[in-house]
């Protein structure tokens, strides 16, 4: 039989789909797939019934707030700010954490009386670089039983480490207590709509009950294609390989035409920060961008509420460009820092 649609077009909408009904906890070949890479490569502990699949880390944080967890939300001083507007219309309060060398100041939530949850990025804080020191790892779980809490763990670009073995995941620690969350953004591509929540128990009913009867995000196609673990470790040792010599390649291009800068968060991800004089910042990205290179100061991603001293620098990611133009932004980039 037709489409009642032919016999008006103007007033009949016709809808149609390519998929039936799919469970929102998603494929169970993915999430065996995943229970399997995440404790071989990242050290998490998870049962496949853990795992839940979304579409990327926002979503996840979508999926969280304000139905699953409420605010107020401890985070560090500087990260994406695309994120703290997500929380924001979720009505959910920020409250920074300062940085340092070793990474965020976690000792501050004691006296954070209101806090009970907080956003980490240990393996490699993102923008500034570096993975939470050992004792801060242990204090911040430590906290987190104290105080009833949670640590929301994302594990931002973990599996690229280039100096030594990779910083396990904090989950590890009290499986509990932390959310593991991940994606393959960094892994394989933006483009790719996957991620995945690894939940304590206790929170698996809650969070599916918010993602809805059905599916609505994340392909088929891309679950079961992911699922083909193999695949994607050979593509995550290659990419690896890559990403580090292109590192290597910026810093001997600093050293060679602008020494006065020092990179710094290089033995992880796939960006450096490079250390500015106070007040340099905003004319060497606009150096840049005369030059046509795109890049951002570290004053994009500072929390409008932090106190601590502002730092001067560039975040410089050295993975997007295509292979015949790395040498030439490279180029272009010594050439901004150095004024010639």
């Amino acid at each position: 039989m037709g489409a009642v649609q032919d016999l008006d077009p103007d007033r009949v909408l016709y809808l149609g789909s390519v998929s039936k009904s799919l469970s929102p906890a998603v494929r169970p070949e993915l999430r065996r797939a995943l229970a399997d890479y995440l404790s071989r490569a990242r050290g998490v502990r998870a049962r496949p019934d853990q795992i839940v699949i979304c579409s990327g880390f926002a979503h996840a944080l979508r999926l969280l707030f304000p139905g699953v967890l409420r605010g107020p939300l401890a985070v560090e001083s500087y990260g994406l700010a695309f994120h703290r507007e997500l929380l924001h219309r979720a009505s959910v309060r920020t409250v920074p954490l300062e940085l340092d060398e070793h990474g965020p100041r976690v000792e501050e939530l004691a006296s954070r009386k209101e806090v009970r949850a907080v956003l980490l990025t240990p393996a490699h804080q993102f923008p500034t670089g570096g993975p939470l020191h050992p004792t801060r790892r242990a204090a911040v779980v430590d906290w987190a039983r104290s105080r009833d809490g949670l640590v929301l763990e994302d594990d931002y670009d973990g599996e690229f480490r280039y100096d030594r073995e990779p910083v396990g995941a904090v989950q590890d620690l009290d499986p509990d207590r932390v959310l593991y969350l991940g994606s393959v953004s960094k892994s394989l591509s933006p483009a790719v709509r996957l991620g995945w929540m690894v939940l304590p128990e206790h929170l698996v009913d809650d969070v599916l009950a918010v993602k809805g009867e059905r599916e609505s995000w994340a392909s088929v196609l891309d679950q079961l294609t992911l699922a083909d673990s193999g695949q994607h470790d050979r593509h995550v040792r290659r990419m690896r390989q890559r990403y580090r010599r292109r590192r290597d390649q910026l810093v001997a291009k600093l050293l060679e035409r602008a020494s006065h800068v020092s990179a710094t968060g290089v033995a992880a991800g796939l960006h450096a920060v490079l250390r500015m004089p106070p007040g340099s910042e905003r004319p060497a990205v606009a150096a840049a961008a005369r030059l046509g290179v795109a890049l951002d100061g570290l004053a994009a991603f500072r929390h409008p509420d932090a106190t601590m001293p502002a730092m001067d620098g560039l975040v410089v990611g050295y993975a997007t460009p295509p292979e015949h133009a790395y040498a030439a932004a490279l180029d272009a980039l010594a050439a901004a820092l150095s004024g010639s």
